[in-house]
């Protein structure tokens, strides 16, 4: 059965609660912070780029190349018509039985435009032809920037648009000096989240630290059954941004 830990975010604290919770492995969805809790699984695992370690592979730097001609525009988190057409797209191309499935314009809106931080809709569009080819939600931390949820023109899979906004975004955080780029959870083993293993400067979160990234195959015991603290204890292991324990020992 599928378990988080999560918290409200919100009031005037809650910039500082997202950097502090995200160092932690939390994710934001809304005006929620999460992390993956589930009794009889460790397998989800937060994952972030170093920007000082990472060097883009042979493949990577083919990915930039057919992108040349994509250009990048931050905003404000407003959703557009055409975002959210985009959207349906993508998830009728790449997801069609997934979660997001059924999410209608309000709820698109709402995942965009609810946030009580510092958050911005990347987009990225075609010099030539002013279309739309993919939009990032991305919230800016004090250490670097999240990428929340992404999606691309699914009809053009040659120009790998997934890696080429996570490499995006490496260039963004690397010109704001802020040095990681996190990239949500990874799966050992997932075929859908074995991309990310794929970009050197990996770190990921493991017993309450980052680690740089081993060999993919070293992290699937992860996924054994009991490998996880007691949620109590969990709980007591996770500091606030006042730098205390939510429970002293």
């Amino acid at each position: 059965m599928e378990r988080k830990l999560f918290t409200a975010l919100q009031g005037d604290g809650a910039q500082r609660l997202n950097d502090g919770l995200s160092k932690q492995g939390f994710r934001r969805s809304q005006n929620v912070l999460y992390r993956p809790s589930c009794a009889d699984c460790a397998a989800c695992l937060s994952a972030r780029i170093s920007v000082a370690d990472f060097t883009p592979s042979k493949s990577q730097r083919r990915t930039l190349r057919r992108n040349a001609g994509i250009e990048r525009r931050a905003t404000s988190p407003w959703a557009t018509e055409e975002q959210y057409a985009l959207f349906r797209r993508y998830l009728e191309g790449r997801h069609a039985s997934g979660g997001m499935a059924d999410m209608d314009t309000f709820e698109f809106a709402s995942m965009v435009e609810e946030t009580p931080i510092r958050t911005r809709v990347v987009e990225y569009v075609d010099a030539e032809t002013g279309a739309l080819a993919a939009v990032c939600l991305t919230d800016v931390l004090d250490d670097g920037v999240s990428m929340v949820y992404s999606f691309f023109e699914p009809d053009r899979a040659r120009a790998s648009l997934g890696t080429y906004i996570i490499l995006d975004h490496i260039q963004i955080a690397r010109e704001a000096d802020l040095p990681h780029v996190y990239l949500g959870y990874w799966v050992p083993g997932s075929p859908k989240m074995g991309y990310k293993a794929g970009f050197s400067g990996l770190e990921i979160y493991v017993g309450g630290q980052w680690e740089a990234m081993r060999d993919p195959a070293d992290y699937s015991a992860q996924a054994h059954p009991l490998p996880k603290d007691p949620i109590s204890e969990q709980v007591a292991g996770i500091t606030l941004p006042d730098g205390e324990p939510l429970r002293r020992a």
